[in-house]
């Protein structure tokens, strides 16, 4: 009896490392950054820059969080009616040239410029759109002629200190799913992203004058409440046909207000007591898209601390948690309250760790997202140390798109291998259709007893055959696996460096 509790207990202290350890280091979890460009929040720090500034600084931010080994940037390409990108139908933004309208001095291709620095780095990038936001303040006449005030002023409509599109015309829609079929179908870019904006924040005191287009467009016995939300419903839906039509691995994602509904007007809803709701206040219904099928990855903005009394983080990422359906579900954190807020718990290093090890803990959840860029960079270094100590001490894999295909992926070839000053440069050779990330892994065991360790990640398009590692020289064996945008690995290729 003795020698079983002994054996029993030394079985616990086991599982319980495993488990610590599987909690440390996840192999698979999605880690990823907001980077704001409206208002000049994270980048650009203003529009008026050189060419050379602004890129130097978009390094910085994704070298900042490449270290952290965070694997996807969140860019906002379209935060009013313009755009980062040369197009028919946007203006130049003026958060990147200084002027709505106005192109970029030296600096060819931004967003394709973006993507490229993204993906070297083994990050995925999130082109993040602002649908219905149409302007940022009231100053028209700082708006380009192109823009779709000037061009459509019936899609306008004035609510608070903003335009917004109409989101009850077909018009509308079928413009935004243009827009978002445009930068799937010319750019690499791994998600197209909304943000937590559908229709407006609601204002004391105001309308936001729909009337005409409700009495038009209305269903016998549908109320105005429904009716917006079938808007948003539709949006939601067309955007995610558009983006599987031009190319089906490309994935798309909401970030929505983190609280659906409080359960004192709904008793699905979460104990909490938000003075607004996504569900009642946006038009916005993110358990019904994911429950269709539309997304593949929802982040709710769940910005509030752990025990906040009003809107609980613990409560609602619970919550949450306990809602996913079909689709993957990261946590958003607000990391810009980090030592910025009157609530006393952001003074506190151990928030975020706390959040972090909230989501880790949930079965449903498989990673996060900060906002935003700049909330770490350069600041609050105590907090970033103990994230990279005890969270993200290692790479992690991006999650696997929940209704992608299954595929069996060829292991990479290997191509060349040159040695100089301690460094090793590692070349690899793959060929597909889609996408691809490389994946370097070490092994003290050459690999027999699942002891890999991702270390690195490298990315080839659908264009590209070949990609290459460099790393410092060291006792451990390594391999490398391919792994494309759904989520399918191949069997890793083991590397002999004599």
């Amino acid at each position: 009896m003795r020698i079983t509790l002994i054996l029993a207990f030394l079985f616990l202290i086991t599982a319980c490392s495993v488990s610590k350890r599987r909690t440390a280091i996840p192999k698979t979890e999605f880690r990823g950054v907001w980077i704001a460009s409206v208002v000049n929040i994270d980048w650009p720090k203003s529009g008026t820059d050189p060419a050379a500034k602004q890129k130097q600084d978009f390094i910085e931010i994704l070298d900042f969080y490449q270290n952290l080994n965070f694997n996807a940037a969140i860019v906002q390409i379209r935060t009013a009616g313009d755009a980062f990108y040369p197009t028919e139908m946007a203006p130049w933004s003026k958060y990147l040239t200084g002027k709505e309208g106005q192109p970029p001095t030296d600096f060819d291709h931004p967003l394709q410029w973006m993507i490229d620095e993204t993906h070297k780095r083994g990050m995925e990038f999130h082109a993040w759109l602002n649908p219905y936001r149409a302007t940022f303040d009231l100053d028209t006449l700082a708006l380009a002629p192109s823009h779709d005030y000037y061009q459509h002023p019936e899609w306008m409509i004035k609510y608070g200190k903003k335009y917004y599109y109409n989101p009850g015309l077909q018009e509308v829609q079928t413009k935004l799913t243009q827009l978002i079929s445009e930068i799937v179908e010319n750019y690499k870019v791994d998600a197209i992203h909304f943000d937590d904006y559908f229709y407006p924040y609601k204002i004391k005191d105001e309308v936001f004058n729909d009337s005409l287009s409700y009495t038009t467009y209305g269903l016998p016995n549908q109320n105005l409440e429904d009716w917006r939300r079938s808007n948003v419903d539709s949006l939601v839906k067309n955007a995610h046909l558009a983006i599987k039509k031009a190319k089906p691995w490309v994935q798309f994602g909401i970030s929505p207000f983190g609280v659906w509904k409080n359960n004192d007007t709904d008793p699905r809803g979460s104990a909490t007591k938000a003075g607004q709701t996504t569900y009642e206040d946006l038009y916005a219904d993110p358990l019904l898209w994911m429950e269709k099928g539309w997304l593949d990855y929802l982040v709710p903005q769940v910005y509030w601390s752990m025990d906040y009394p009003v809107a609980s983080h613990r409560i609602i990422t619970e919550w949450w948690a306990n809602q996913s359906t079909y689709s993957n579900l990261y946590v958003g954190n607000g990391t810009y309250k980090i030592r910025n807020n009157a609530d006393k718990a952001w003074k506190r290093r151990n928030e975020i760790p706390k959040q972090l090890t909230l989501a880790r803990n949930q079965a449903k959840i498989s990673g996060n997202v900060f906002f935003s860029a700049k909330s770490l960079l350069g600041k609050n270094e105590r907090v970033t140390h103990t994230l990279q100590r005890k969270f993200y001490r290692y790479p992690a894999q991006n999650p696997p798109v929940p209704q992608g295909p299954k595929r069996s992926l060829t292991a990479p070839n290997l191509g060349t291998i040159s040695i100089r000053n301690k460094q090793v440069e590692i070349c690899m050779e793959h060929k597909d259709t889609v996408p691809r990330f490389l994946q370097l892994y070490r092994s003290k065991n050459g690999f027999t007893d699942s002891d890999e360790l991702l270390v690195q990640k490298t990315y080839i398009s659908e264009t590209e055959n070949s990609a290459c590692f460099s790393l410092k020289l060291s006792k451990y064996q390594l391999g490398v696996s391919v792994i494309d945008p759904y989520g399918n690995e191949s069997k890793i290729t083991p590397i002999t460096i004599n």
